[in-house]
């Protein structure tokens, strides 16, 4: 908000800093929390597609013990795919892309869906991408209008 000569705030008017960006304040910055987490959402996606691409004996469970039973090479592109398409979800996000507030909700419900499939391959890594799936859609849902209150 703006400061008005009496130094108070005025409603509804954003504030900018001194390179004319505009000033976050309170959930905004959850955005931007969920723009980094989908950063990292992206390279674990990319190094567990990664791994069962090039690595698939890593994996104690053949794929017909998965829920969906296909080969490791089918799964590698899945979460090679999904990284990048987070990683690049959120560089947007911290752009304030509302296209990228979109595209990274519903890429982090397809990942945590993803990942519950592929949890007997690999349970701590996709019990700890899904908790953060769980986190970037809270972030982006609840509190994604915030940047668009601010001007940005």
């Amino acid at each position: 908000m703006a400061a008005t000569s009496s130094g108070h705030r005025s409603a509804g008017v954003p504030e900018y800093d001194e390179f004319g960006k505009p000033v976050l304040h309170g959930a905004a910055h959850w955005v931007t929390f969920a723009g980094v987490l989908m950063i990292i959402i992206g390279f674990f996606q990319a190094v567990e597609g990664l791994v069962a691409l090039f690595q698939d004996s890593y994996y104690t469970v053949r794929p017909s013990g998965l829920i969906v039973g296909v080969d490791y090479t089918v799964w590698g592109w899945v979460h090679l795919i999904l990284g990048v398409v987070a990683l690049l979800a959120g560089v947007g996000l911290l752009a304030g892309n509302m296209l990228a507030r979109v595209i990274g909700v519903a890429l982090a419900g397809l990942s945590a869906i993803v990942n519950l499939a592929f949890i007997p391959a690999y349970p701590v890594a996709a019990t700890a991408i899904i908790a953060m799936d769980v986190i970037v859609i809270y972030a982006i849902v609840v509190h994604g209008a915030e940047l668009k209150k601010r001007g940005r």
